[in-house]
């Protein structure tokens, strides 16, 4: 089954959760149907930044009825796993990010600071800084996150539209 996010970014949700349970298989724990219920929701909602709530949310909708314990403690080894990212954005609610591009690189963000839209850039746009920073410091980067805050468009225009309309009542 593949789903296909608002973005169009398709994920193959049979794939990510095999790779998922043999991640957590070789790291000693088991895929139980409650961590199989999140990671669906997860999977679900894979470009949507979800907090623990949200997801525990989403689990009462779908009829599970296991504690929101439950998920913090799973979201816990996902993250220690390096299944899953732990992200805090403007409003400063922990939110989970599923990773499943590259392990080794995080996408990056486009937060408006407005209306708190987030857009994620899949294109690695710091290859060349991590080069830079391995030549000048020595120092080998295993992963970086960046977060670009600024008005989305939708907000641009609702701004414009509102220096227009109180240059033309001046």
């Amino acid at each position: 089954m593949t789903n296909v996010g608002e973005r169009g970014i398709a994920v193959d949700t049979n794939n990510e959760m095999s790779k998922i349970q043999n991640c957590m298989h070789n790291a000693g724990f088991k895929l139980t149907p409650q961590r199989q219920a999140i990671v669906k929701v997860l999977l679900d909602h894979h470009q949507e930044h979800l907090s623990a709530e949200e997801i525990y949310i989403e689990l009462l909708r779908a009829s599970f009825s296991f504690g929101l314990a439950t998920v913090y403690r799973t979201l816990d080894i996902l993250t220690d796993l390096n299944l899953l990212t732990k992200i805090s954005f403007e409003d400063g609610v922990a939110r989970y990010d599923l990773r499943t591009e590259d392990p080794n690189h995080f996408h990056h963000h486009l937060v408006c600071t407005q209306c708190g839209k987030t857009i994620e850039i899949h294109e690695d746009l710091l290859n060349d800084v991590e080069k830079l920073v391995f030549r000048k410091y020595h120092f080998k980067v295993s992963d970086h996150r960046l977060t670009f805050l600024g008005l989305c468009k939708d907000c641009q225009n609702e701004q414009l539209m509102g220096d227009e309309g109180h240059q033309r009542n001046s």
